[in-house]
């Protein structure tokens, strides 16, 4: 979809832009995180957009998955979380955008898709991808999404998930 322009959202009253994203993911002997190329820094993103009329949020983000990605899959209804980042738009603005996250199982990967030729997917394990993105909200909802997968699939399986130890400052040692 076509990006708003600057003076559309600041028409709007739009302090800041909302984006929907795809969390692309499978589990083929250990979870895995498809990232995407942005188109123009070349870093490493997940596949997101702006609203599509006539379309849920949910169903905006597998969508953005398909033509950025070229997959297809499962996607929750409700966002995993969110993250913000600063978009230059084509005027060369700086428009903060807030981009709400939604986990898409893959379920099938086409051979040919829309922007295909304008990006690079790849996918990655969890903390290759965490490491990968630039956005520490982003980082730590990959990180959070794939403890979330592990618990779900033990309990699924009848175990309990292990507790994990926090460590943090008491008080002065002695």
């Amino acid at each position: 979809m076509k990006a708003p322009q600057h003076s559309e959202l600041r028409a709007a009253g739009a302090a800041v832009g909302q984006q929907y994203a795809a969390l692309p993911w499978r589990d083929q002997g250990g979870l895995e995180i498809l990232l995407v190329t942005s188109r123009e820094t070349r870093r490493w993103v997940i596949p997101k957009g702006w609203p599509m009329k006539n379309k849920k949020p949910h169903a905006a983000a597998a969508r953005e998955a398909l033509e950025e990605a070229g997959v297809t899959g499962r996607v929750l209804k409700r966002p995993i979380g969110a993250y913000s980042y600063i978009k230059r738009l084509k005027n060369g603005a700086p428009l903060q955008c807030s981009v709400d996250v939604f986990p898409l199982k893959v379920t099938g990967q086409l051979t040919r898709w829309r922007e295909q030729g304008e990006r690079t997917g790849r996918w990655f394990s969890v903390e290759e991808a965490a490491e990968a993105v630039e956005e520490p909200d982003l980082q730590a909802l990959i990180r959070g999404f794939a403890a979330h997968v592990a618990a779900d699939t033990l309990r699924k399986k009848g175990k309990k998930a292990p507790v994990e130890a926090v460590s943090a400052p008491v008080g002065p040692e002695t």
